[in-house]
Parts: structure tokens; C-alpha cells; sequence
């Protein structure tokens, strides 16, 4: 019989080759600074400290935005974003004058065009498209005053396709850039909204594919070639920057909204899934770091990763990764998966992680100690929290109900594109919680909300909206297990 030692070993440090720089100070000045969030031996069990977490966002939403945030005037969508969604997470619903407040603040910053901009008055742009839209899912209703009406779904669809490049790429606004933040944005918005079509995406997948680098993850965008009468090449196509983890989930979430117009295609495209594997479980930071993640190679640690790629992990399960064998079926070129393991990365440590430093003492939540808490910060740890404490999975048997009750459109001929319309709404709808999946860190009152491995919304708000929008009635939910 053993004993637990009563002295813990002290985890080690990075390893150096002796060759200081300043990226290897940084490091060992992080380690050292994380070193003293380890909890001794016989300490309490970490605790979510949600009254704070709630009342640093109430003052925010209340009181309004510290005046460090004038520089994100232009992602007031977003501001209002992650703090409704971290609500949600935490389990708190607001109140029907504060959602009020909410939805006409969103609708403020539709433009007259299409989408949504930063602001009022500002230009339209994916990435508040994307805030605004998955706010009033949490926060809207239909009918007069609740947002999913006065949403101009024409004008929005006609937005998308303005930005769409030849190589099936997206810009994020006029006389902008490509990025498949923007791409990833786009896509969540109109699958939510049913304006997904095969004209929009048309190589949209061949670009995503073109993203991923050496290492696995994928950077922001790739180059494009052309001939000289004007011809886009197919190769080269080389990524553009270094794989970085919010690039990676987007480009993830990405592929697996495509699914259904891949099915379709005669020449699929396809993503290297073990290199990607094998660079996400490497972002996953050691003992001394906390079991943290970092965004790209040799960086610090930080909060926000726990979601951008920790919560890409139930992607990697869609293709038949650890978990579920239940996946999305010819999504890579490495063939059939062995050795795969039930819990791709440690979800234990990733919660010790946020609940032992990046949770700050006057409320909210952070990249790392010593840093203050943010809005941004507070949503995508905790969003990490929830996607290493449950596991959602693709459920065949869902899927198989969804299908089952799908109504058609009695005005509309059957042709393909409806038919992917219907794929779409049962493979976005079918993410479930497995029954006893649970690992619930400091005990069940640290308990947050499961939220949608593609979306970041919770599947309760995630139903809601897109059962309104396809004009489906869901079937009612069983418990399941990954096998079901």
C-alpha cells in the first residue's frame, strides 16, 4: 500500500540549451510566476468563484465598459457577446429589460447594407456579424422588438457573397483582408440563420485545406496564384504564417459546417488530421505551466486557449479521433485511426489550469497571473472550462431522429441544395452531452453549461434559433453515451 507524498517533487522547467533569449526568459519568468499557484499538498479542491465572475460581468453590462475599452469600439458586438455567453456558461439568465437592452444595442449596429458592423453607423464586417448574430440567439425571440425578425437575411446573403473570392476564400469586410476567422464567422452565421448554400461555399473547403502548415495547426490565410490570363492555380498554395491555435479552431469548426457539401463533391478535399492531432496535444502546457495551452509554438501559456484549442478537441472527434467512434467519414488522407485514445488531452489539468490562475481575485477571468481580467478572457476560459468538464459528441442516433422529422418545404421542389439544407440542420443540431462524461474538477459546484463544440453557444440556444429559422420542430432529447 503507498501513501501520497506529503512533499510533492517540484515540477521541472522548461529545458533550456543554455542559450538564453528573450523567449526563454519570458518563459522561465511565466513558470516561476505559475509555480506559486500550485496548491501544496493536502490544500482545498480549487473553486470557481462564480459570485465574483458574475459580478464582475454585471458591472460591466450595468455600469458599463471600463474606459481601457474605448479602443474596442469597433467590436461593441463582441463586447456584448462575451459577456451574454459567459452568462449563459455560468448559468444565469438575464432578466426581460436587460435582454431588451441587449437586442435593440445589437440591432443598432446592423447596417443598412447587410451585416453587422463594430458599432452603430459602422461598416459591415464577418467577425461582429458573428457576435451580434450569436448574441440574439441567446438573448432574442421572435416577433416585434426581438432581433431574429429584423434581421435582414436578403441583404445579409447578399453581403457574404460581395466578400467571396475566387479561390472560395472570404474578406472579412470590404477592402479587407482574407482570414478564416472571417470565414469561420460567415459560416456559423449562416448555418444558424439557413443561408448556407453550395454558391457560397464553392471552394471554400479547397482554401480551408490550403491553410494548414507543416506542423498541423493552420495560420490565417494562404496565397493565391494566378496565370496570366487570369486563371487560378490550384497549386502552389502555400499557408501564409505559422499555425496558431484560434486560426486552427476556426479552420477546424470550418471543415466539419462544409461536411455536408463535401459529401457532394467529386474531388474532395482533405486535411492531414494526424498532424493536427499530433500539434494540438503539443500546444498542451507541462506540469510546471499548469496543463495550460499556448497558441503557437514556443509562446506562454494563456487563458484563451483553453477554448481555441482545447475546445477543438470534440472537432478532432467528428473524424473519428479518440472519444466517439461516430465521425465525419473520408475527411483524411492518413486513412482509418488506431490506437486512439477516449480523452485526447487532459482535461484535468486544463481545469486546474483556469481555476488556479486564471481566475482573477477581484472577479473575471485572464490570460495568466499576473494580467487583469478581461471580457474576452472571461468568456474563452470559461468556454475552455466547459469543453474540458463535459464531452459533446456527434450522436448517430440524433442525427438519425433529426433526419426523421424533418418537414420539407411543400413549396419548394426537392432538388440537392434542400437536401444539403436538411444535412445541414441535423448535423449542427446532433452535438450531444454523453450521459456520465462528466470530469468536474473542485466538485459538482463548479459546475458550468455544456456549449456547442462548433458555435460556442449553449445546444439550448443553439435549438432555439435554428429550429425558428428552417421552421423544424425538434424531437425531444434521450440520454445517451458515446456509443449510442
Amino acid at each position: 500500500m503507498t501513501t501520497a507524498n506529503p512533499n510533492p517533487p517540484t515540477p521541472r522547467p522548461t529545458p533550456t540549451d543554455g542559450f538564453p533569449t528573450a523567449t526563454s526568459q519570458t518563459q522561465a519568468e511565466t513558470e516561476a510566476i505559475l509555480l506559486k499557484h500550485i496548491p501544496q499538498a493536502g490544500a482545498d479542491a480549487p473553486v470557481l468563484a462564480k459570485s465574483s465572475h458574475m459580478q464582475f460581468l454585471v458591472r460591466n453590462l450595468v455600469q458599463g465598459f471600463p474606459a481601457r475599452y474605448m479602443s474596442q469600439d469597433a467590436s461593441q458586438p463582441w463586447l456584448l457577446f462575451w459577456t451574454i455567453q459567459a452568462f449563459s456558461i455560468l448559468q444565469v439568465g438575464l432578466d426581460p429589460g436587460n435582454k431588451q437592452r441587449v437586442i435593440d444595442k445589437t440591432m443598432a449596429a446592423q447596417h443598412p447594407d447587410g451585416g453587422f458592423g463594430g458599432g452603430p453607423r459602422q461598416a459591415a464586417h464577418l467577425l461582429p456579424t458573428y457576435a451580434a448574430v450569436c448574441t440574439l440567439a441567446i438573448v432574442g425571440r421572435s416577433g416585434p422588438g426581438g432581433g431574429w425578425d429584423q434581421i435582414d437575411r436578403e441583404k445579409m446573403y447578399k453581403f457574404f457573397m460581395s466578400l467571396k473570392q475566387p479561390d472560395g476564400s472570404f474578406l472579412v469586410a470590404h477592402h479587407a483582408e482574407v482570414d478564416v476567422r472571417g470565414i469561420y464567422c460567415l459560416l456559423v452565421t449562416a448555418t444558424l440563420l439557413d443561408l448556407l448554400t453550395p454558391e457560397l461555399v464553392a471552394g471554400t473547403a479547397s482554401f480551408i485545406a490550403s491553410c494548414q502548415t507543416y506542423e498541423g495547426g493552420f495560420s490565417s490565410s494562404s496565397q493565391s496564384y494566378y496565370t496570366t490570363d487570369n486563371v487560378l492555380l490550384s497549386t502552389p498554395r502555400p499557408p501564409l504564417g505559422e499555425a496558431h491555435g484560434g486560426y486552427t479552431f476556426c479552420a477546424l469548426a470550418s471543415w466539419v459546417l462544409l461536411h455536408p457539401f463535401m459529401e457532394v463533391e467529386k474531388d474532395k478535399p482533405t486535411i492531414d488530421a494526424r498532424n493536427l492531432l499530433r500539434w494540438l496535444v503539443n500546444m498542451q502546457g507541462t506540469e510546471i505551466e499548469l496543463g495550460g495551452f499556448k497558441g503557437r509554438t514556443n509562446k506562454l501559456v494563456d487563458g484563451c486557449y483553453s477554448w481555441w484549442c482545447g475546445g477543438a478537441f470534440s472537432l478532432l472527434e467528428a473524424f473519428g479521433v479518440g472519444g466517439s467512434r461516430e465521425h465525419i467519414p473520408s475527411s483524411t488522407s492518413e486513412g482509418e485511426w488506431d490506437d486512439a485514445d477516449d480523452s485526447l488531452f487532459n482535461r484535468k489539468a486544463l481545469q486546474e489550469y483556469i481555476l488556479l490562475a486564471g481566475q482573477h481575485p477581484a472577479g473575471g477571468l485572464r490570460d495568466k497571473p499576473p494580467k487583469n481580467s478581461d471580457a474576452y478572457h472571461t468568456l474563452y476560459c470559461l468556454s475552455g472550462l466547459s469543453a474540458a468538464q463535459h464531452h459533446i459528441f456527434l450522436s448517430s442516433a440524433r442525427r438519425d431522429a433529426i433526419l426523421d422529422a424533418w418537414v420539407a418545404n411543400p413549396a419548394a421542389s426537392p432538388d440537392l441544395a434542400d437536401d444539403i439544407r436538411k444535412h445541414v440542420f441535423a448535423d449542427s443540431l446532433s452535438w450531444t452531452e454523453e450521459e456520465g462524461g462528466s470530469l468536474i474538477v473542485g466538485g459538482k459546484d463548479n459546475r458550468v453549461n455544456a456549449t456547442h463544440p462548433v458555435f460556442n453557444l449553449t445546444i439550448t440556444h443553439t435549438e432555439g434559433l435554428m429550429s425558428y429559422f428552417y421552421k423544424q420542430t425538434l424531437p425531444p432529447r434521450v440520454k445517451a453515451s458515446s456509443n449510442s
